[in-house]
């Protein structure tokens, strides 16, 4: 089951089921955050809970796609209840990639760069077995809900940015219970647009490279995902694809189970408020600018993979700087 968020041209929100050309509208239901909480409070799936509010026909989602009317699949009204996280070094062959675009080369344990060490953590420990505790993950903030354009939108890129470079992953949606639990809705395609340039830099400017806006969607895919997932990340540029490339993810391909994962995010209690939502990016091995290119505003992101349905497609645009420097008055 394939699910979206998407707005009236009034601005009335909906839930669709996607089935065919035609998106099937669920009944009486404004968001996928009330459609999830309605789920664990009834102590049944979130497909359950969709079968029982029932469908009635809507609009062709293609049309709603051209019009800038779907939503990402799940949000907050509140943009600060939705933490935006994510992991790295999580794929096999991402720490290569790492490691290229930082220009380094790992020789012994002596003298492996922190992420190669890191990496050989995961592909140790990073599949312990149900129940059990691997090793820990990268982890990195992004921002909360105020950070997500649509799908369709473009990404605004401040002046200070040095990059601005796609990373096609998977995203885990998650809405805390009122029983204090994490409850995951499913999977989305993502793109966790980062500061390549600003982290080539120095490892100490992660956190600084990753606080950039994002972009998840357009469908949430319920339940389980396959251990095999291949799909395609391109960059279009006037019509015409400048960079395209293979993307791998599911299980088989990384080195790090999902159940570790999400247990090393949700292990703190800071994350566990009721009522909050968690988009949580699991992480790629593939990016553009590890072979050289530099994308510039105009051109198109384009992340595609045929378990998800319709392609995630965002744009580049130039922001303008809310703060100059020394602009921060004293109270």
């Amino acid at each position: 089951m394939r699910l979206i968020q998407f707005e009236t041209a009034t601005g009335q929100r909906h839930v669709g089921v996607i089935e065919g050309e035609q998106v099937q509208v669920l009944r009486a239901t404004a968001t996928t955050r009330e459609l999830a909480l309605a789920a664990v409070a009834a102590r049944h799936s979130l497909k359950d809970e969709v079968l029982a509010r029932g469908c009635e026909p809507g609009p062709l989602y293609q049309e709603l796609l051209e019009a800038g009317r779907v939503l990402p699949p799940l949000d907050h009204a509140d943009p600060a209840h939705c933490l935006i996280s994510g992991t790295g070094l999580t794929h096999l062959g991402s720490a290569s990639t790492r490691d290229k675009m930082h220009q380094q080369k790992a020789q012994d344990e002596s003298t492996m760069t922190d992420t190669m060490r890191m990496f050989k953590w995961g592909v140790e420990g990073g599949k312990p077995g149900a129940g059990r505790v691997g090793a820990q993950p990268e982890w990195f903030y992004k921002g909360d809900g105020g950070i997500v354009v649509r799908p369709g939108e473009s990404f605004p890129v401040p002046s200070f940015a040095e990059d601005a470079g796609e990373e096609p992953e998977l995203v885990g949606l998650y809405v805390v219970g009122d029983d204090g639990r994490p409850y995951r809705l499913g999977f989305a395609l993502g793109n966790e647009f980062s500061d390549h340039v600003t982290e080539r830099r120095s490892y100490l400017y992660l956190a600084h490279s990753k606080l950039r806006f994002c972009s998840y969607g357009p469908e949430l895919r319920v339940g389980e995902l396959p251990a095999h997932l291949a799909g395609v990340s391109r960059i279009r540029r006037d019509g015409e694809v400048i960079w395209e490339k293979e993307f791998l993810s599911g299980e088989d391909n990384m080195c790090h189970s999902l159940e570790n994962l999400e247990y090393h995010h949700f292990k703190y209690r800071q994350f566990l408020r009721p009522g909050d939502v968690h988009v949580h990016y699991f992480g790629t091995a593939t990016l553009s600018f590890a072979d050289g290119i530099k994308a510039r505003p105009g051109d198109t992101f384009e992340i595609e993979m045929s378990e998800f349905g319709a392609p995630l497609r965002n744009g580049i645009a130039i922001d303008r700087d809310p703060l100059e420097p020394g602009a921060v008055p004293a109270l």
